[in-house]
């Protein structure tokens, strides 16, 4: 060590950060890559603030804590000093918790403490370290895991719920049906001569006919409702809060939708027309499984009475 060159730790352990010089521990401060800032618990007034704080919001100059850190005019809703302080008005445990800045947008890991100042006064201690990098990458993986869960739910030909998706939906309508003693009904059907189609006019137009019925269904059910396809030409709704009647009036609606419209395939226009069977819940099924065995037996009896009919 050269003569005039600064020294960090008065006498004592070179270890007891209380004897080290206060010079040292604000170059210390000042390269710490987070924000570190005390505030009087009491008036908010910031009483220091490290170089990563000036840079990022200013110099405080005696100013409030919720004025320069979150640009407010008053103090802030979300703010952690009560949970800071026991009942004795001493400092509790540290506070960790993850925030997004309201003045920039950004996210930050708080450490909030409540210590005593040299003056005596209790004060709030706050390491606050940007992690908006890291919460954009989670909120990016979150996003990508709910539209694979979606996509795993979805009919890829006509954006319909798919079979797996369906029978959970339906266990979950089934237990608050019974729950709030509401009626459940359900409605199953599948296109008429649906093989022939695709034997006449090739499987491009039979998929062009089922994503055409994918958009009726979807015009005609509520938002509430469930419709799905389970199979080659397979569709079903299951219809909350609904009776037995106003699932065939939905069903006859629909039936009639079918059979007036048409998609045009290269130089073929090609229509169909479906069959419908129709259950309401009671009180002896075990599962949608009963349900649906009863609006299959009703669609086999539409089918024999000439198809395109609604039964049940």
């Amino acid at each position: 060590m050269q003569e005039g060159d600064p020294v960090f730790f008065r006498e004592g352990p070179a270890t007891d950060l209380r004897q080290m010089d206060p010079r040292a521990l604000l170059t210390i401060l000042d390269n710490v890559d987070a924000l570190v800032y005390v505030a009087d618990m009491e008036t908010h007034e910031l009483l220091f603030m490290n170089d990563y704080g000036r840079r990022v919001w200013g110099e405080p100059a005696g100013r409030k804590c919720w004025a320069v850190l979150q640009d407010r005019n008053s103090p802030c809703p979300f703010c952690t000093n009560s949970q800071l302080v026991d009942g004795e008005r001493e400092g509790a445990e540290p506070l960790v918790w993850e925030f997004r800045n309201q003045a920039n947008g950004r996210w930050y890991q708080c450490r909030d403490q409540a210590i005593r100042w040299p003056d005596g006064r209790l004060v709030r201690l706050e390491i606050a370290m940007d992690i908006t990098e890291r919460r954009e990458m989670e909120e990016a993986l979150r996003a990508e895991r709910e539209r694979a869960d979606a996509l795993a739910r979805e009919d890829e030909l006509t954006g319909l719920n798919n079979r797996r998706a369906f029978f959970e939906a339906a266990e979950k309508l089934l237990a608050r049906a019974r729950r709030s003693d509401r009626p459940l009904s359900l409605v199953q059907f599948d296109l008429d001569w649906f093989k022939r189609i695709n034997d006449e006019h090739g499987h491009e137009a039979g998929d062009r006919l089922l994503r055409h019925i994918g958009q009726l269904i979807g015009n005609c059910v509520r938002e509430g409702d469930v419709a799905a396809r389970v199979g080659g030409e397979e569709f079903v709704l299951l219809l909350p809060d609904t009776d037995q009647d106003e699932a065939r009036i939905l069903a006859n609606r629909l039936r009639q939708c079918l059979s007036g419209s048409s998609v045009a395939c290269r130089d073929a226009t090609v229509s169909a027309s479906a069959s419908f069977g129709v259950s309401s819940l009671i009180p002896a099924d075990d599962g949608v499984d009963d349900l649906m065995a009863r609006a299959d037996r009703a669609l086999y009896r539409a089918k024999q009475a000439g198809r395109d009919c609604v039964y049940g």
